[in-house]
């Protein structure tokens, strides 16, 4: 079975399937973080849902649709845990923000959350985190963020919420 799915691909998880991950955050002006931690998830079984292209047709305005509408149906699959990671320098991912504050919102939603400090919203995220989800931890490196991910995921994966 293919263990990882990048935008636009339509894979949405079956019964039976692996646990998913879905990667929000940092995309623009920033590392390629994606390709780590997809590595990382990966090996720990998961399936790995990527909206970071390979090769993004920066020149196609009509692709810009396509890759919201896909990021926005993958954010809302039940079942499937959301990792944010907030990279520093670049921008302040305005788009990964509000994305943030939608899974904070939503109770059952699974998600980890990871900030780096050099972040130039990093007290944002967070107040955001600890106001929506007083017990859920803001990690400061993506190896630590990783790590809460593998752990959710074997939770998951034992019936432990």
């Amino acid at each position: 079975m293919k263990t990882y799915y990048e935008a636009p691909d339509p894979y949405e998880p079956a019964p039976g399937d692996p646990p998913a991950v879905f990667l929000a955050g940092g995309i623009t002006g920033v590392a390629d973080w994606q390709r780590e931690a997809a590595r990382e998830l990966g090996r720990a079984g998961a399936i790995v849902l990527n909206p970071r292209r390979r090769d993004f047709p920066i020149g196609d305005p009509g692709q810009t649709p396509v890759q919201i509408a896909w990021e926005h149906r993958h954010l809302h699959l039940p079942g499937v845990l959301t990792l944010f990671w907030f990279p520093a320098g670049g921008s302040t991912q305005p788009i990964a923000l509000p994305e943030l504050g939608a899974a904070l919102d939503n109770p059952a939603r699974g998600i980890v959350v990871g900030a780096a400090p050099g972040y130039p919203r990093v007290a944002d995220v967070h107040w955001q985190t600890r106001l929506a989800r007083p017990g859920e931890v803001v990690r400061g490196t993506l190896p630590d963020t990783l790590a809460a991910a593998r752990a959710r995921l074997a939770a998951q994966g034992s019936g432990t919420p």
